[in-house]
């Protein structure tokens, strides 16, 4: 977890960069300058800060088709890291299920991959105040299937959420108060959810539409999204 003597910076840094992605009119200069100075004033020790990410979420954290690592939370840390001299950021790459883990045993700093904010990850953990987005999260199912129709239609069949995930915090809770009529499968490194929907595998998953609509332009996966929203977690 990152320490408490360098959150209230971490705080304030991600806070005033996601007001830049509404006020483009924001001035770059004061936040470099400021801690330029504050080096200037004797605080010239550069620490690092070992950043947690992944290479899936479409738009968030991936691998472009040049091989770079980037998306939203990756350049949002990048943009961090030159405008605070005093730390340098580091990413680490690793699959969904071990970031939290990672950053329990302090294998890493912060997690940059859009994580959704529940009960059981704020007794652990510490997030940024504001939340920079919303997700609405819904049972996801092949475009050709026209009997699932909600949460509640999933009883008896299979629902695939990546293991440690808040699909998979949601689905747990809707099974323990409805007769865990649902038979969850938690899926591994390597596993292809979109292939195990198309191929009838599984039934569905949840996830949120833009996430869905990017993997139906990208790799023509053939999804679509039904019933209320499960969720609306704050990221």
């Amino acid at each position: 977890m990152v320490k408490k003597r360098g959150i209230q910076k971490f705080r304030t840094a991600l806070l005033f960069i996601t007001m830049l992605a509404v006020l483009a009119g924001c001035s770059k200069g004061t936040a470099s300058n400021d801690s330029e100075s504050a080096l200037a004033a004797g605080d010239t020790k550069v620490k690092k800060i070992i950043v947690g990410t992944g290479t899936q979420f479409p738009n968030v954290c991936f691998i472009d088709e040049n091989g770079k690592l980037t998306g939203y939370d990756v350049e949002l840390i990048r943009e961090i890291d030159k405008r605070l001299p005093e730390y340098e950021f580091e990413f680490s790459t690793m699959d969904f299920k071990n970031l939290l883990l990672s950053l329990e045993t302090k294998k890493i700093d912060l997690i940059a991959h859009q994580m959704e904010v529940n009960d059981e990850r704020q007794a652990k953990f510490l997030f940024n105040d504001e939340a920079y987005n919303i997700f609405p999260n819904k049972i996801v199912v092949s475009q050709k299937n026209e009997e699932v129709k909600s949460i509640e239609d999933l009883k008896g069949k299979k629902l695939i959420v990546g293991a440690t995930s808040n699909a998979a915090v949601l689905a747990e809770k809707w099974n323990a108060a409805n007769g865990n009529g649902i038979d969850i499968v938690y899926s591994g490194a390597g596993e292809d959810t979109i292939t195990q929907i198309k191929t009838g595998r599984v039934d569905a998953t949840i996830s949120t539409q833009f996430a869905i609509d990017y993997q139906n332009k990208a790799v023509d996966a053939q999804l679509k999204t039904v019933g209320d929203a499960l969720s609306n977690s704050k990221v």
